[in-house]
Formats: structure tokens, sequence, C-alpha cells
């Protein structure tokens, strides 16, 4: 989602005459976008101005300008505390508030002095964001994001999001399609869906009422030239049975889905306050795969959660093992200041979380190089958007998200291309050019 917004950023700065540059050296702005999920996310914003502060001052001996801006989630939850260490930032502002960029800086330039915008705006900023044709920032080698929920209501325990992205709020469906039919216009063969809980999306219907995330699915599939849909962050209790259905009816929604599961213990599942059991989790993950067939899942798990014991870590890896992973993001459990689980008492050992840790990654790891494997001899279509790490190659996402490397011979960057896995590796495939005729592709 940091990834969209920067990119709105730059829609909303164009007017005023910016454009995009990779290097903070020379730039006339630098804007910090920033995540507050990961651990040490502030002392990382922190030390990063650091060395922006010497380009700044560079910029200043020179009679030159550079603005310098924090912006995201590690602004909204610690913008005070920012301006009182980093007093040379021009601009902090919270995730809710880009849409003001022009006036904050106006309001830079005036009073001399940092601007702090972090309050949660009572108006949509979407509703004040640039509806011109993206461009390269919203696009990039045929794939695009497109931000359609923000916020949470869910509250997890060990959560930050309710208190940096706000409550939940879904865009209008006509404004959604809208975007993605410039997005597909600029070039965009695959959209990714965003939200915090993007499969409880709620948004007004064009004709009135509501649609929910199948629905606007379908209509999205609708959009010439856009061949591939994915949606991601989903909320297990909020999978509904129309946006199941999606999974088998729409050829372009891609067979891969992220549904986060966290644990395998109901007991710990609770404590977070998740809202699903670990029976719930695997019957939700057959009634997808029943929809279709060869979907694959990914998920997020927390090792060491306060009170966790032995007998709910051998029930996680229970989970595992009977669902199946082709890929997940695990991390031992660190507190958030500000959240629930900060002030949870019965505290797992850092030694014991990261035995845990290592086992459950073992497992998943093991998994995902058999699913890899698997692969092999099949025929996948391809998006093929960077180049690779040897010369000569290029890097593309199958439909399951794997890193696929190919040779770049007769192979475009942006395009969509079928290839024949010829390895599978535990964190990638490679593949060659298929033939067509004598072949057949998978979904």
């Amino acid at each position: 989602m940091n990834v969209y917004d920067s990119a709105r950023m730059a829609d909303v700065l164009t007017p005023l005459g910016y454009a995009l540059t990779d290097q903070a050296e020379g730039a006339h702005m630098v804007i910090l976008n920033t995540c507050h999920i990961r651990e040490n996310a502030s002392e990382k914003v922190f030390s990063e101005l650091g060395r922006l502060r010497l380009l700044k001052q560079s910029r200043e001996k020179s009679g030159e300008q550079m603005i310098l801006a924090v912006a995201g989630c590690v602004a909204q939850a610690a913008g005070e505390e920012i301006l009182n260490r980093a007093p040379y930032v021009d601009m902090v502002f919270g995730p809710q508030a880009y849409h003001r960029l022009p006036e904050m800086l106006a309001k830079a330039g005036r009073a001399m002095e940092a601007v702090l915008d972090t309050d949660f705006p009572p108006e949509s900023k979407f509703d004040h964001l640039p509806e011109t044709a993206p461009g390269t920032a919203n696009v990039k080698h045929g794939a695009a994001f497109l931000t359609v929920q923000e916020g949470c209501d869910k509250f997890c325990a060990f959560c930050v999001v309710p208190y940096t992205r706000g409550g939940e709020h879904s865009r209008p469906a006509a404004a959604v399609t809208a975007e993605a039919r410039r997005l597909a216009a600029a070039g965009a063969l695959e959209i990714t869906l965003l939200g915090q809980n993007v499969n409880c999306y709620h948004g007004e219907s064009p004709n009135g009422g509501e649609w929910g995330l199948g629905r606007l699915i379908a209509a999205l599939a609708e959009i010439d030239g856009l061949e591939r849909i994915r949606y991601t962050t989903s909320y297990p209790a909020g999978m509904s049975e129309d946006l199941i259905a999606a999974h088998g009816d729409v050829p372009q929604l891609m067979p891969f889905l992220h549904l986060p599961a966290q644990s395998g213990s109901d007991k710990v599942l609770a404590a977070m306050n998740r809202r699903h059991g670990a029976d719930d989790y695997r019957r939700l993950a057959g009634k997808l795969r029943q929809a279709r067939p060869d979907l694959a899942l990914s998920s997020d798990f927390i090792t060491g959660f306060p009170g966790e014991t032995d007998a709910d870590f051998q029930s996680t890896l229970r989970l595992v093992e009977d669902v199946g992973f082709v890929q997940a993001y695990s991390f031992k459990f660190s507190a958030r200041p500000g959240t629930p689980a900060a002030t949870l008492d019965d505290r797992v050992p850092e030694a014991v979380k990261e035995e845990r840790l290592a086992v459950l990654q073992e497992l998943l790891k093991a998994q995902q190089t058999a699913f890899n494997v698997s692969c092999e001899g099949r025929v996948m279509p391809v998006l093929l958007d960077r180049p690779g790490r040897r010369s000569g190659q290029l890097v593309g996402r199958s439909p399951y998200m794997q890193p696929v490397h190919v040779d770049a011979g007769g192979f475009q960057l942006g395009a969509i291309a079928n290839l024949r896995i010829e390895t599978g590796f535990p964190n990638s495939l490679a593949g060659s050019a298929a033939n067509m005729q004598n072949e057949r592709a998978c979904a």
C-alpha cells in the first residue's frame, strides 16, 4: 500500500512542477514514506533522517533548498517525536493526509516552520486526488497497485493499523473501476487490489447499495486489456461466499491468495482477537479449493505470542501441515507500543520464541520447496516485471507469485510470456520459452 501511496503523492505533486528521481542527492524534496508494522521502524526512520540531514545541510550551504518530509504510519504514530528529535524535518503527515501536500508545502514556505498533519480528516483523501491518467509512478512493467479499502475495525491485539490508518473505509465501486480503466490504458496487465482488510470491501455501487469484493472483481474483469487480478491482504473471517465463488468464476483472478492465519491455537487466536478458530481456517481453505482446485495459499504466522505454550505451538504446526502453504511470512512476537498485546503478561522467553520460529520456518520452507519442485514441467503465464541479476536475464511472477527466471532473448519487460518451468528451487523457478502447440498452459 505504501508503494501505491507513494505513486499518488507523485500525482499530487506533478502539477506543482515536481518529477520523480531515483536519487536523494540533488532532489528538491525527499519524502520518507514509512511503515510501522516491523520492529524498530521508528529508529530506522531516524537513522535515515540523519543521513538526509547531511544532504539537506550541503544543499543549503550552496544556496539551494531541500524539503524533507516524513509520511506514512510512523509519521502518524510518532509525529511529535519526529519533530522533537529531528527539528530539521519540514513536514510530517499521516497516510490519510497526503492529498493536502500542496497546502502543507505552501504553509511550510510561509511560516518557515515544520508542518504537522496527523489528524484523521472527515473527508476521504480519494475524493481529492487527481483523476488524470496515471503515469509511470502507477504502472511499472505491466503491473499496478490499486487501493480499494483502507483502515481496520478488527483491533487484533498485536496490530497498530487501526491506530495509524484509522477505521475501515471502502472506496465507491465507480471510482475504483474508473481508476482501473486508467491503469489498464496506461499499460497495466495486472492489478493488485489493496486494503488492510481488502476482502471486507463494501463500496457504494454505481446504482446504489453496496458491492462486495467479489462483485467488484467481476466488474474489473470486464475491462479490456486487464488480464490478471490479485488482492491482498485478507481477513479470514471476512471471506464471503460470493468472493469464494469468484475464485472459480473469474478467470482473470489469479489462483493465489494471501490469507493470514497467525496461529493454529484457538486459545492464542482468541487472545489475539482474531475472530476465527483453527478449524474455521481449515474449512475456509477447503471451500476455496473446492471453488478453484488449483488455488494456492500463503499466510502469516507469529510465534511466541504472550501465553503461547508448547501445545499451542504444536497446534500451529498441525494447521500448517493440514492446510499446506506455498509461501508464508513468519515472525517472533514483538510488542508494538500502544497495542493491547504490549500490556500482556506471561511473556514467552526470547530463546523459546526463536526456537519455535526456526521449527516453523523449516516446515514452511519445506512446503514451499515441494510446491516449487512440483511445478517442473508445467507451462505458466509469467508477467516479466524486472531485469534479472545476470546479464541477459529477466524475472517475472507466476500466477502463484513465484519469481521465474528466464533468458531474455525474445521476451520483453512488461509482457506476459508462456514459460515452461524447467527447475523448481527453494525460492524461485527457472523457465524457458514454451511451444504452445505441443504444451498446455496452466491457469
